[in-house]
């Protein structure tokens, strides 16, 4: 019943949310074709539900060629690679927002783990590798919230000379993994509630420690 209700709620959420941001999604189009590259949409595949591929829609925020260039897979803040409207886009999370279109269409759910690339879920351990997308993926989620940072935080490590993609298998990945788990063995309405009002909440409380006073038995981040 939670599965079928909760799909009926993305179809309804993600259909609405579409018309009500159609006057600030348009304008975004718009800029994106006569700045940077003229790209607007850039489709990326991903892992999701029961760990099959599907393509994400993001608004394009870097340059084409960016995979291939210094810095490769990882985005650091204010990365040279963004696009002049990018990093505002990135920042503000607003280059997400297309993602409603895989909501609406069944690819992806309101709330549920962030889908990865192939590589980046190869860097989850393989008992995390097995469950974690046995809910589908979400445009938000507990994991997004804790590491809402991580921009940030990556960027700290490749300042001080750290190896990033080091950081991400041995540090990041495996404990985002550990609060997905927790998410699905906490799974319900009230929880899905509460994630969708703590990401409207630390966008303009971002040091809020929200997450942690609803969610008691949630895994705190160890850095």
């Amino acid at each position: 019943m939670y599965d079928f209700i909760k799909r009926i709620f993305d179809i309804i959420s993600s259909g609405i949310a579409l018309t009500i941001l159609s006057p600030l999604l348009i304008p975004i189009i718009i800029l994106l074709k006569f700045t940077g590259e003229g790209e607007i949409w850039y489709f990326q595949e991903r892992v999701g539900y029961k760990n099959k591929i599907f393509k994400i829609f993001k608004f394009a925020t870097m340059l084409k060629n960016s995979p291939n260039m210094a810095g490769g897979l990882i985005t650091l803040k204010n990365d040279p690679r963004l696009t002049p409207l990018g990093g505002f886009l990135r920042s503000s999370k607003i280059n997400e927002l297309p993602q409603l279109l895989n909501i609406f269409l069944g690819d992806m759910s309101v709330v549920g783990p962030r889908p990865v690339m192939k590589k980046s879920f190869d860097a989850y351990p393989a008992h995390i590798q097995e469950v974690i997308y046995n809910v589908k993926p979400g445009l938000t989620g507990i994991g997004s919230i804790i590491f809402r940072d991580e921009e940030t935080l990556i960027t700290e490590i490749r300042d001080k000379g750290g190896d990033t993609w080091d950081f991400y298998t041995n540090k990041i990945y495996p404990f985002k993994g550990e609060v997905e788990l927790w998410y699905q063995k906490n799974k319900g309405f009230r929880t899905d509630i509460k994630i969708i009002f703590i990401t409207a909440w630390v966008i303009f409380f971002p040091n809020s420690e929200l997450v942690y006073k609803w969610f008691p038995t949630l895994p705190h981040r160890p850095f």
